[in-house]
């Protein structure tokens, strides 16, 4: 599987000349619903993210109870979708991911939760990780948390979605769910705590999510109409060169992210600790969300949390304008990939065990194949525009 992702980014980095007359200026009102489709959808995601902050308050605060924690396991399940499905604008040096942007502080994974706070071992629980050893954290604020995350290494993630996730639901040691945190592990001993350093502790969670809807607002505000920021920088590219770049996000996305290191991987370990959202065991809704951010682009249409429509031309619309049957094809398959989704299993976890023949491991295995079909129709895409993809490996 990993052999035939390869090929198909080595076919797309050819591009066939585009016709003469093709100049591309029918891509502005595209690419014009494109930005205000993802200004909308971080904008989103940061109101969700704010929300989950304000949740996680009377946690902060030494004020945890059952209710409070579950309500903030809620409002980060909630805050995940929005964006998840803004991933499509990854991978082409936008403001998520540009150098110095914040993505590896909003999403970075996998993380090693040893690196963080305590884990279980074989003779019980080891207490280490940056909320217990003040040598590698001295205090737990913006500055020290910032400093500290990927220091040593991509696997030192301490900031972001899963650094969050992790401390909300603690480790997955359960075959069929997710993890079990206690709330006590936010109580100090007196008040009937169950772990060291729980001051520590909730002020790492209040820190880690405050700082999450601080890096989603600074690649809203980038998006944002009327801001001399990305938005404004994107839509004076030349047409096709931003359609390019779009073109590449969504392929390296659907390629090596979704389906190589998010899917094929765990799908080939069986690995439960290799998937996505694996403390929250909602990784299945994850690739739900990226499927939909898929969607989004080639389609046009965005529905928001409260029901109202953001519709307008899709990729889908330039494809059709070029080559109607490839643009059917795009289309029908886009629906197959929704529908492959959908029929994986949850926790994916499960869905990756067993033999092969494993109605999950099957229904993994098809949304893989569409996946793939995708990506190859999205190179057929890139070359019918004259487009060079680039993909990121």
């Amino acid at each position: 599987m990993r052999s035939a992702l390869a090929a198909l980014l080595l076919a797309a980095c050819g591009a066939e000349s585009p016709p003469a007359e093709d100049r591309f200026e029918d891509a502005r009102p595209f690419l014009a619903h494109y930005a205000a489709m993802l200004e909308a959808r971080y904008r989103e995601a940061t109101e969700r993210a704010e929300a989950l902050d304000r949740t996680v308050r009377p946690i902060v605060e030494g004020r945890a109870d059952a209710a409070s924690l579950e309500a903030a396991r809620a409002a980060w399940i909630a805050a995940r979708g929005p964006y998840l499905e803004t991933e499509i604008a990854r991978f082409y040096g936008g403001p998520i991911d540009a150098e110095h942007g914040p993505e590896e502080r909003i999403n970075g994974w996998p993380l090693d939760e040893a690196y963080l706070d305590t884990v279980l071992g074989p003779a019980g629980p080891l207490h280490g990780g940056l909320i217990h050893d003040r040598n590698a954290l001295a205090r737990v604020d913006r500055d020290g948390v910032r400093a500290a995350n990927l220091r040593g290494g991509e696997q030192n993630v301490s900031m972001g979605f899963h650094a969050i996730e992790f401390l909300l639901w603690g480790q997955d040691r359960s075959a069929d769910g997710p993890g079990d945190r206690p709330f006590t592990d936010f109580l100090d001993a007196e008040a009937g705590g169950t772990l060291p350093n729980a001051d520590r502790r909730r002020a790492y969670l209040g820190v880690v999510t405050e700082q999450l809807a601080a890096d989603l607002a600074s690649v809203r505000d980038a998006w944002s109409e009327g801001r001399t920021g990305y938005r404004a920088a994107f839509l004076a590219l030349a047409p096709r060169e931003a359609v390019g770049l779009v073109l590449r996000g969504l392929a390296t996305l659907s390629s090596t992210e979704l389906a190589g290191e998010r899917i094929e991987v765990p799908y080939l370990t069986r690995e439960p600790e290799d998937e996505h959202s694996c403390f929250s065991d909602t990784t299945s809704d994850d690739h739900r969300h990226d499927a939909e951010g898929i969607a989004l682009v080639y389609l046009g249409r965005l529905v928001r949390s409260d029901g109202t429509v953001l519709e307008g031309p899709g990729l889908g619309t330039l494809v059709a304008s070029r080559d109607p049957e490839l643009d059917r094809r795009a289309r029908s398959e886009i629906e197959r990939i929704r529908a492959a989704m959908r029929a994986i299993p949850s926790p994916f976890d499960r869905a990756i065990q067993g033999e092969d023949a494993a109605p999950g491991r099957q229904a993994v295995r098809a949304a893989l194949r569409e996946l793939r079909g995708f990506t190859a129709t999205l190179v057929l895409i890139a070359r019918r525009f004259g487009v060079s993809l680039h993909l990121v490996a």
